[in-house]
């Protein structure tokens, strides 16, 4: 199980990421069997192919995160977060939480995002 220093810079590199980084940037935090299940209750994605695919169309957008709130027990995190995204003249923002769970090498191995449609604000 990895230190939970780890996992915390685990988390902040993924908001990084997706914050400036490519798909495929973003799935090779994944562990390669990895999980997603964005939002809950969606058909989960399983394996870094998907999880590149699933975060592709982040790369049209300018986006910026801010983490607002990270626990972390045992091999689990879950932490609340704002994301920002523009793309075609909107502004979408959105702020999950998240739930992960990460291996020895603080790859995530599972991520599960709670928000809906009434959480989205497209001001």
């Amino acid at each position: 199980m990895p230190e939970p220093d780890r996992i915390r810079a685990a988390v902040r590199r993924y908001l990084d990421t997706v914050a400036t980084g490519t798909a495929a940037e973003i799935a090779a935090l994944y562990h390669p069997d990895a999980t997603l299940e964005d939002p809950v209750g969606s058909p989960a994605h399983t394996g870094r192919a998907a999880i590149e695919k699933f975060y592709s169309p982040l790369e049209s957008a300018r986006r910026r995160t801010e983490l607002l709130s990270l626990r972390v027990s045992g091999d689990n995190a879950a932490f609340s977060f704002r994301v920002v995204t523009e793309t075609g003249g909107k502004t979408i923002t959105v702020e999950p939480i998240d739930v992960m769970t990460f291996d020895e090498d603080a790859r995530i191995t599972g991520m599960r995002a709670f928000w809906s449609a009434e959480d989205v604000d497209f001001g």
